[in-house]
């Protein structure tokens, strides 16, 4: 060897740095460090699982670390559980910090309910705290319209805490909200009167609370607060006056409908009085021919057609006194 050193004086360096990226590849892949810390911690935890996590691509500070708060905070969980949640897309930092909390609040909670809730998409931590402290959501501006035709405009906070047994298939604060919502509705329009919800406006949060509207929710109501009251419009009137206008639309129709029928009808009686004029007028025309053709045949003589004048020249005199008499009564 001594004689290789002596032939290669090189050797010795390049030996050292192998040495060094082999020591350096080991200990990147084997984390010494959160070995010790889960040691000095009193979590028992062997290299040879720190490795297994590493070739199963398991983060080991993703799930050590919080096995160790969690064994500072009195709690007993196993590697393997926490592992396996980390494996299914779960977030262990949260979950133990939940388990923490909900330990410390006297909530019975365990880590297959709280990795159930986190791997159903909830926040298992924000659960527990809202179950801790209650918090407070409020509703958009509900518009209802009372039995007189008023219409009011409610808004509500309603105060809520968390069911950690229905988080897992338990609806959503959009449900409560649109729940309550529905509930002020049909509380204000059952009202004989908007003075009376006015007047009373804690009579909707009673209302609406005998409903049982948290029944398949993950939060439980509290109580159901009415922050605000406005009165809107008079849908009433309005109603009303949008069918007075519809009346007043139909009532015009018919009428233009009948004065079309009845223009139609003079026009036809003037059409058949010409008609009956023009047969007449044509009817006139055929007396002189009439009267010719009797000359030629032979049929009537000239003391005929003398008295026939007269008898027309009488007529026409008779006619015109008529008309003048009719002149003088209309004056």
């Amino acid at each position: 060897m001594r004689e290789l050193f002596e032939l290669a004086p090189w050797l010795p360096p390049v030996l050292l740095v192998l040495a060094a990226i082999v020591v350096a590849g080991i200990a990147s892949f084997i984390p010494v460090r959160l070995w010790i810390e889960a040691l000095a911690a009193g979590v028992r935890v062997g290299l040879g699982t720190l490795i297994g996590m590493r070739l199963r691509k398991v983060s080991p500070a993703a799930v050590i670390r919080p096995l160790i708060n969690a064994t500072k905070a009195g709690l007993n969980l196993d590697i393997n559980a926490l592992e396996a949640h980390y494996l299914a897309g779960g977030n262990v930092d949260r979950v133990v910090k939940a388990l923490i909390s909900a330990d410390k609040a006297g909530i019975d909670l365990t880590f297959q309910r709280a990795a159930a809730i986190d791997l159903a998409g909830r926040d298992v931590l924000e659960a527990v705290q809202v179950s801790v402290n209650p918090k407070v959501i409020q509703t958009p501006k509900v518009a209802a319209m009372a039995k007189d035709g008023i219409q009011l405009i409610a808004i509500a906070r309603v105060t809520v805490r968390a069911n950690i047994h229905r988080l897992v298939g338990g609806a959503g604060e959009e449900t409560i909200l649109a729940r309550v919502g529905e509930g002020i509705v049909s509380t204000i329009g059952s009202s004989e009167s908007h003075k009376a919800v006015l007047e009373n406006p804690d009579r909707i949060s009673k209302t609406v609370l005998e409903k049982g509207l948290d029944s398949g929710t993950a939060f439980e109501i509290l109580s159901i607060d009415i922050a605000d009251v406005d009165v809107g419009k008079n849908i009433g009137a309005e109603l009303q006056t949008d069918q007075a206008e519809a009346d007043k639309r139909i009532a015009q129709a018919k009428a233009e409908e009948r004065r079309a029928m009845a223009v139609a009808l003079e026009q036809e009686m003037k059409a058949r009085t010409q008609e009956m004029r023009a047969k007449v007028v044509e009817a006139e025309a055929q007396v002189p021919l009439a009267i010719a053709e009797a000359f030629r045949n032979g049929r009537l003589g000239v003391m005929d057609y003398v008295r026939y004048r007269n008898v027309e020249a009488d007529t026409e005199m008779r006619r015109s006194l008529a008309r003048g008499e009719e002149g003088r009564e209309g004056q």
